[in-house]
C-alpha cells in the first residue's frame, strides 16, 4: 500500500505546474492523510511520465502537538547547523583546505526531521547525503571537521575519503560510495535485529539513482521475504548526478516500487518537516511492531551541485536552481515555529553566528592536528601483517624519505 504524506495543497504545487492533480489534506490536525492520486512530470525536468492513481490507501493521522517546542526548536537548530556546516566546509573545499565535500542542500529536512523521529537504538546504513542524521545524534562539528581532514580524531583513522563519515557509538555505518551496496546490507542488519527480539529497526537512505542498481531490487525482494524491520528512505531528488529522473524509469516514482516487491511504501513531502516526522515515526512502528520492511519516498530537490567536484549549471539551468532555492523548506519550518511564537528573529541572528564561530574554529583545530601514523594503513585488517604489505609499507616509508615535502609534515612515521 502507498500513501501521499503532506500537510498543505500548495506545498508541492511547484512539482506540478503543467497539468495533474494531487489529493491532499487542506488542513492540519487530526484528519488522516489522503493517498497519492496523479500527478505528472515535474515542470523543472521535463518529466514527461505521469504518476498514476494509487488504488491503496494507508491512514496516517498528524497531530501537530506530537511535535513540542522543545522537539521543534531541536530540529530547526539542527536544520540550521546544518546549512552553515554544509557552507563552510564547501567554501574550504573552493579554497583549497579539503580535497572533497558534499552538501545537502535542499534536503535539510529530510535528514533531521528522520532522524528526529528515530531512537538511538536504531541503526542507519547511509549513503552520503545525510550528515544531518549523524548531527541529529550526537557527532561534533569538531568529529566532522576531524573525518574530513583525516587527522588523528578521525573515527576512520584517515582511511576514508571526506564526507565518509562513521560511529559505531552512534550506530552509524560508515559511509560507502558505492550505490546501492548498503540496502542489502541493512537488510541482513535488520535480520539480526529480528533474531535478537531487539525493540529496533534499521533506516537506510538513497536517492533516486539508487533504483536503478540491481542491489536495491535484491535489497527489497530480500526484506520482504525475511520480514525484517527495515526502513527504505529514499531521497528523491529528481536527479542522479547529471540524470534527470525522466531518464531513469517511467514508473510511477519510486513507492511503486516498493509495492511490486511486497513492501508497505509512503510518499512524502520531503519539504515538510513535520509530514516526513510522522512519515518515519509511523514507519518505525510499523516495521517494529509487525516486523516488516517499509519503503518511504521522499519527493525534494538537490539544489546544491551532487559534489564538489561537479558544476549542475552544465545539465540545468541556474534559474531552476534558484527557483527552488528560494523555496527553502528549513525556512518554511522556520515559519511555523516563529508562528507558534518559539523563535524569533534575535535568536536566529545570534544562533547562526554562534554556530558559524563554531564551525570556523572546528576547521582551524583540526588542521592543527596530526595527521594518523602511517603505520595504520596496514593495521585492522590482519591479527600478523602478512609479508607483502610489510613489503608496502616499507616502500612507502623510503618514498616519504626521498621527498618528505610531497606528505604532511605533521605525520609520524
Amino acid at each position: 500500500m502507498a500513501t501521499w504524506i503532506s500537510r498543505s495543497t500548495r506545498s508541492f504545487s511547484h512539482f506540478l505546474q503543467r497539468a495533474g492533480s494531487l489529493s491532499i489534506l487542506h488542513q492540519r490536525g487530526l484528519r488522516p492523510f489522503s493517498y497519492f492520486e496523479s500527478t505528472k512530470g515535474r515542470e523543472q525536468i521535463e518529466c514527461p511520465h505521469k504518476y498514476e492513481k494509487d488504488n491503496y490507501h494507508l491512514e496516517i493521522n498528524l497531530d501537530e502537538n506530537q511535535v513540542s517546542k522543545d522537539l521543534a526548536v531541536k530540529m530547526y537548530r539542527k536544520m540550521v547547523t546544518l546549512q552553515i556546516m554544509d557552507s563552510i566546509f564547501d567554501e574550504a573545499k573552493k579554497q583549497g583546505r579539503l580535497s572533497f565535500y558534499l552538501t545537502t542542500l535542499g534536503e535539510e529536512v529530510i535528514n533531521i526531521a528522520s532522524a528526529a523521529a528515530l531512537t538511538s537504538d536504531d541503526i542507519v546504513l547511509p549513503q552520503y547525503r545525510e550528515p544531518g542524521v549523524l548531527l541529529w545524534r550526537g557527532f561534533t562539528l569538531q568529529e566532522f571537521a576531524n573525518q574530513l581532514l583525516g587527522n588523528k580524531g578521525d573515527n576512520g583513522k584517515g582511511r576514508q575519503m571526506p564526507i565518509h563519515y562513521g560511529s559505531n557509538k552512534l550506530n552509524y555505518f560508515t559511509v560507502s560510495s558505492t550505490i546501492a551496496t548498503q540496502l542489502p546490507q541493512a537488510v541482513g542488519v535488520a535480520y539480526s535485529l529480528k533474531m535478537d527480539t531487539k525493540e529496533a529497526c534499521v533506516v537506510t537512505y538513497f536517492g533516486d539513482g539508487t533504483t536503478s542498481e540491481g542491489d536495491f531490487h535484491a535489497a527489497l525482494n530480500l526484506a520482504a521475504v525475511l520480514e525484517v524491520p527495515v526502513i527504505f528512505v529514499c531521497r528523491n531528488n529528481g536527479w542522479a548526478i547529471s540524470t534527470p529522473v525522466a531518464e531513469q524509469f517511467r514508473s510511477d516514482g519510486i513507492a511503486i516500487k516498493g509495492q511490486a516487491y511486497g513492501v508497505r511504501s509512503i510518499r512524502v513531502d520531503g519539504n515538510d518537516a513535520l509530514a516526513v516526522y510522522s512519515a518515519i515515526r509511523a514507519a518505525r512502528k510499523m516495521a517494529i511492531k509487525e516486523q516488516r520492511p517499509i519503503l518511504v519516498e521522499a519527493m525534494a530537490y538537490r539544489v546544491g551541485d551532487h559534489a564538489s567536484s561537479d558544476d549542475s549549471t552544465k545539465y540545468r539551468s541556474k534559474e531552476e536552481i534558484e527557483y527552488w532555492r528560494r523555496r527553502s523548506s528549513v525556512a518554511r519550518f522556520r515559519k511555523w515555529i516563529q508562528k507558534n511564537g518559539w523563535w524569533s528573529d534575535v535568536e536566529e541572528f545570534e544562533f547562526r553566528g554562534n554556530i558559524r564561530e563554531q564551525v570556523l574554529q572546528a576547521i582551524q583545530v583540526a588542521e592543527k592536528e596530526e595527521k594518523p601514523p602511517l603505520v595504520d594503513l596496514f593495521t585492522d585488517v590482519y591479527d600478523q601483517i602478512p609479508s607483502n604489505l610489510q613489503e608496502q609499507e616499507r616502500y612507502i616509508r623510503d618514498a616519504v624519505k626521498r621527498g618528505p615535502k610531497e606528505y604532511p609534515s605533521n605525520m609520524t612515521l
